[in-house]
Parts: structure tokens; C-alpha cells; sequence
């Protein structure tokens, strides 16, 4: 499924097409200014959003076999809920 794909899910509930992309558009934007911020996003029962930090390390080039390294950089995580862990089973 991709975001047309929910989007059109949506638009069945609320009856447009326009408004239900809209409304998808509105949390995706909210999810990733509140990650930004570095704030954790709990959607009770279906999961958390949060930001993780990795260290700098060394990695190696593949083609070249030569080290190189990695800077520390901030990324987003999310971790299910019970009842989408439930869901899945």
C-alpha cells in the first residue's frame, strides 16, 4: 500500500477524495514536525515515533575496501504498539 492507496481507504470514510488527502498530508506533516523537534509521538495501540541517535563509527567503501568514516546522525524510529503487534500475528 502506498499514500494514494490510504488516501483512497480514507476517502471511503469520509466521503471525499480531496478532504481525505487533505486529512492523510495533515498527520504524515505533523508526525515529521513533532520528529523534527525531537519530540516522541504516541498513537496509543498502534505505536511511537521517535528519534534515535547513532553514533559516528568507522565503515568501509566497498569498492575500494579504504575506511572511511561515518558521522553521528539523528533518525526516526518507531516502535508498534500491543494491538498492532496483535494485529499482525
Amino acid at each position: 500500500m502506498n499514500k494514494a492507496d490510504l488516501v483512497a481507504e480514507v476517502a471511503k470514510v469520509v466521503g471525499s477524495k480531496r478532504m481525505a488527502e487533505d486529512a492523510v498530508s495533515c498527520v504524515l506533516d505533523t508526525i515529521t514536525k513533532a520528529l523534527k523537534k525531537g519530540q516522541t509521538l504516541t498513537l496509543v495501540g498502534f505505536g511511537t515515533f521517535s528519534v534515535g541517535k547513532r553514533k559516528a563509527r568507522l565503515g568501509r567503501n566497498p569498492q575500494t575496501g579504504k575506511e572511511i568514516k561515518i558521522p553521528a546522525k539523528k533518525v526516526p524510529k518507531f516502535s508498534a504498539g500491543k494491538a498492532l503487534k496483535n494485529a499482525v500475528k
